[in-house]
């Protein structure tokens, strides 16, 4: 692996970029020491949940803890999946600065050298964290599945949980390869089996390209890595799912929410994603879905990650929408193949609070509280503009690190796999490092492989340009 230096390493500049606040002001950090001390009473009463044994999964090294998971096998074959979620709004006063300062931040920003959190540590990494061991207030989803992974019943309350391990997804994954995983989660890979399985017959579109991922350097400096997803990872995310899915489905029985939408793609494009395909040799055989068709397709080879590039496309305006009384025209999300809500990260996302009250409040049988009802007009643009900087911070921090790995690089050739390509310029990805870059000259093949030379690296504008060898 090609590394950087230990030199050079600062992202401080791109934080001045974006303009991302460095701090939290004296206001917002007092009122969240006042919540630690004393978290709100209008919380209401809460089950006692700490004698189910809970389990986080989650990167390494992460403090802030969203969700705890326990997955039940029971009677005739189905599951009883429990999934804590850490309750935000136990410590947030509605229209406090706390409050004030999350609606302008809209979501924690992950940068390699710090991120920049939605709340103040002392609750996002201390106190409403689902740390183990300790003792927190949740919002406690209990969810029913039958033996063919099917929701039969939903159940959501406040309640008290502790989590007694956190695992990374590496060590989940070791230990159930090795037969030997927690009781937690042993039911976790036939569950997550069945749910891919429907999320398949549902449509839903899951793009297999590999992530690109910053991460600290032995010498100091940054290393890019190619982390590619294991099971553990798509499994966990299913259990995630499960519970938007439920959540979208209180909402709109309800009629009032928040839900995350996609539109279905028009036939147009999913006719040009077929003479991609063809064009890429790839057969697609008739009857099969798009959803069935990509699920069937090896991640792996070139044409795949150059198909999975094109497929892009079809996953095209995404938004958040709110509505109070008549159901919105699109309540479903074409990615997921049906209706979909976020409710399960909290602590890094600013939209979760207000979908999970509605939802309390709908199992309670009350009356959704006014301050949740007043922000749903505001939420989605919230959300939709820290989407937008969240993508761009993103992506400016892999380029930095991407021209800081190959400045020493210049004249020398890479292996690369073409992903998408015009008549001037191609898309690539370099294997080794994984970079992402352009390459000039003659329009090659998608999905093929070639041989490219770096010819120039702007460090400040984080540019790389390459040309076929």
């Amino acid at each position: 692996m090609i590394r950087t230096h230990a030199a050079g390493g600062d992202f401080g500049h791109l934080r001045a970029e974006f303009s991302l606040p460095e701090s939290f002001g004296p206001e917002v950090l007092a009122e969240a020491e006042a919540a630690v001390v004393d978290p709100l009473e209008s919380a209401g009463e809460r089950e006692d949940a700490t004698g189910l044994p809970f389990v986080t999964i989650d990167p390494p090294g992460a403090k802030d803890l969203d969700q705890a998971v326990l997955i039940e096998r029971v009677e005739g074959g189905g599951f009883r999946v429990h999934y804590a979620i850490a309750d935000l709004a136990a410590f947030i006063p509605p229209g406090g600065a706390l409050d004030k300062e999350a609606r302008r931040r809209g979501q924690t920003l992950y940068l390699p050298d710090g991120n920049v959190p939605l709340h103040p540590p002392v609750l996002s990494e201390g106190a409403a964290s689902l740390l183990p061991g300790e003792t927190r207030p949740a919002v406690l989803w209990t969810i029913d599945v039958d033996a063919s992974g099917e929701p039969t019943a939903t159940n959501v309350r406040r309640a008290l949980v502790r989590s007694t391990e956190q695992f990374d997804y590496e060590i989940v994954q070791a230990a159930i390869d090795a037969g030997d995983p927690h009781p937690s989660v042993a039911a976790l890979p036939e569950l997550g089996r069945l749910r891919r399985e429907l999320a398949i017959r549902r449509g839903a579109v899951e793009l297999q390209l590999p992530e690109q991922e910053i991460g600290g350097d032995p010498d100091g400096g940054w290393a890019l890595i190619q982390r590619p997803r294991n099971d553990v990872d798509a499994w966990n995310a299913e259990i995630s799912l499960l519970t938007g899915m439920a959540a979208a489905k209180i909402m709109i029985g309800a009629g009032i929410g928040v839900l995350r939408t996609l539109p279905q793609p028009d036939a147009e494009a999913i006719e040009w994603l077929r003479r991609s395909a063809q064009a890429l040799n790839i057969d697609w055989p008739e009857g099969k879905s798009v959803s069935e068709f990509l699920a069937a397709l090896d991640p792996g080879q070139p044409a795949s990650m150059a198909l999975f590039a094109d497929t892009t496309r079809l996953l095209r305006g995404a938004g958040y929408t709110a509505f109070d009384g008549e159901l919105p025209a699109l309540t479903t999300h074409a990615g997921i193949g049906g209706a979909y809500a976020h409710v399960t990260a909290p602590i890094r996302r600013l939209v979760d609070r207000f979908a999970t009250e509605i939802c309390l409040a709908v199992s309670a049988g009350r009356e959704v509280p006014e301050w949740v009802r007043a922000a749903l007009s505001e939420v989605p643009e919230q959300m939709t503009a820290s989407d937008t900087l969240a993508a761009k911070v993103e992506r400016a921090c892999i380029d930095q690190v991407e021209a800081w790995v190959m400045a020493e690089h210049i004249g020398e050739e890479f292996d690369a796999i073409v992903l998408r390509a015009d008549d001037s310029k191609s898309e690539i990805l370099i294997e080794n490092p994984p970079v992402m870059g352009k390459c000039a000259g003659e329009k090659p093949p998608e999905g093929e492989r070639i041989r490219v030379r770096l010819t120039a690296v702007d460090v400040d504008k984080r540019k790389l340009s390459f040309e076929r060898a």
